[in-house]
Parts: structure tokens; sequence; C-alpha cells
């Protein structure tokens, strides 16, 4: 039975599943926080929530309440979340120290979340995008936590891939030189995020749950100590709008570029101009692709879990 760590505050319902070996699939709190405005953060938290419980397995939210981590937060600390918005601190891994050490809140970025999810036991984390290399970043350094951390933290992170306005080339090389396992799902191409299509190769190609669940214990037979990125596509009813998404995101990009936008000013332009010029697309976008990873991402832990308590012994599809 997994003994739970004592410096984390679990839902009783986490720690019943964990303590039983029953599927676990930890969510984010900063795509409530900052991702979304207030109500639809709090929506499509519960909802991307249900769409876990419905697939077999237990959702858990992620996030620092009054200096502690909780692992499964309830639905007065969701709406806290959600009400404060980007009034609540960003939490990746170097932010932890001092937020715990002073008691604040704070909503856990991936990197966060990865790192909280696999001190508790969970192997499956839920998220709408990782973070990559920025453009210009082999000059500006600008790579995000969510790169090292999957090279260091053996936890399988269902996504949309990377956004448009990252370098997808330089990710992914970025990724490999570190080796984090990265498989695009039904897919040969890596996606990226609004749209299927990034003009990049996917390292490898995964067709079930199953594929992706056998690849998760071939890693950790081996004591592979990095995590794993299972690329989803946007679905097929979202491609319509990510399409309009995408254009505002290049429209946005040259616009950054002509008004000399740089550093740490790009990002927050690029997201507001990429909101403005959709009318608001990129939202029901995002929504939408993030509740077909949950999806995802539950049937990965249930087969998962199966494969566990099945001892190991294994027949492993010929397709992978």
């Amino acid at each position: 039975m997994l003994i739970l760590n004592d410096l984390f505050v679990y839902s009783p319902e986490v720690a019943r599943a964990l303590q039983e070996g029953r599927p676990v699939v930890a969510l984010e709190s900063t795509i409530i926080s900052h991702g979304m405005p207030y109500p639809q953060n709090i929506q499509t938290a519960t909802e991307v929530e249900e769409v876990v419980s419905q697939q077999g397995a237990v959702p858990a939210t992620i996030a620092i309440i009054g200096g502690k981590p909780c692992i499964g937060l309830t639905r007065e600390q969701l709406e806290h979340i959600a009400k404060a918005g980007p009034a609540v601190r960003k939490v990746s891994r170097r932010d932890l120290p001092l937020v715990i050490a002073k008691g604040l809140d704070g909503a856990t970025t991936v990197s966060a979340t990865m790192l909280l999810a696999a001190r508790s036991g969970i192997n499956v984390f839920v998220t709408g995008g990782i973070g990559g290399v920025h453009r210009g970043g082999e000059s500006t350094m600008d790579i995000s936590a969510d790169l090292t951390e999957l090279a260091r933290t053996p936890v399988a992170v269902i996504c949309a891939g990377a956004k448009s306005v990252l370098d997808i080339p330089r990710t992914l090389e970025f990724l490999e030189t570190h080796g984090v396992t990265v498989t695009a799902y039904q897919t040969d191409e890596f996606p990226a995020f609004f749209t299927r299509s990034s003009g990049c190769k996917a390292p490898c190609r995964s067709d079930s749950p199953l594929e992706v669940a056998c690849m998760m214990h071939a890693s950790q037979q081996f004591q592979l100590a990095s995590g794993m990125v299972v690329a989803v596509p946007i679905p097929s009813e979202a491609e319509a709008e990510g399409q309009v998404v995408e254009m505002a995101i290049q429209r946005a990009l040259q616009e950054a570029e002509q008004n000399r936008i740089s550093g740490s000013a790009v990002t927050p332009f690029l997201l507001e101009r990429i909101r403005a010029l959709s009318e608001g697309k990129s939202l029901d976008a995002n929504i939408k692709l993030i509740k077909n990873n949950a999806r995802i991402g539950a049937h990965v832990a249930v087969v998962f879990s199966n494969l566990l308590s099945s001892r190991g012994q294994l027949t492993i599809p010929s397709k992978l």
C-alpha cells in the first residue's frame, strides 16, 4: 500500500484512490487562475474533473493553499483559485520554497504540478499544452521550466503539444537532448496546440492508451528519471476554431516584430492580441482540447493502473 506524503494535504477521494492503487490523474491550477477568465475557468475546471471521473479515474487538481500543497481540491478551494485569478501567485518549481515557507496561495504550473504529482505517487498529468523554447531562445535562453522538469520527473504529460508561438523544432531538440520520450497520439506529426500540424515529425507514435501505458511501464521498469510527453492533436470538432486562432497567432507575431516588442513583454502582448484577433475563439478551442486531453489521459491512467496490478505480465502491442 502506498504511504502518503505527510507534507501534502490530500482530498479524501484522492487519498483513498492512491492507497488502493486506483488510477489518479493530476490537473494543474494555473490554467484556472491565469488561463481563463471567471466564471469560464471554474466551469471548465469542474467539467474537466467530471471528464476524468467518467472515464474511471480520480481527478486531482493540484494547488498551494495557505502554504500547503493540496492534492485534490474541494469545490470551495477551486472557487477561491478561480475568483482570485491572476492575483494568485503562479508557482513553478523554483517558487515552491517561497510560497510554502510564507504560507501563501499558489496556482501550480506544469513544472510544479509534475513535481508534486510525482511526489504524491501520481503517474499521469493532463494539461493544455507544455511550454518550450521561445523564438530567439538560442540567444535569450528563454526556455520554459516545463522542459527541464520533464527531463527529471517521471510523469506522463498528456497535452496538445506546444503553441506555435514557440520554437517547436528547438523544443523537440531540447527534449531529445535531455532524454524525454515524446510520442504523438494517433498521428505522425507533433501537434501545435491550436492546430494539428506543426511541420515537425514526432519522434514516435502511439495509437492507443495501452501503447502509451506500456511505454510508461517500460520507463518505470528501467528506472528512467525523465518524464514523457504524449502529444494529442486538437479534436476535429475544434479544428476550425483552431485554424482561426492560428491565423491570429501569426498576425500577432508579425505585430510584435513590427512594434519591436521583446523580452518578458512578448508573451503578454501575444496572448492579448490573439484573444482579441480571434474574437474569443481561442478560449473555445482551449476548452475543447483540454477536455479531449482529459478523456485520453484518464484512459491512459486506467490502463496503466491495470498493468501495474497485473504485476508486469504484459503483452506488448506490436505497433509501438
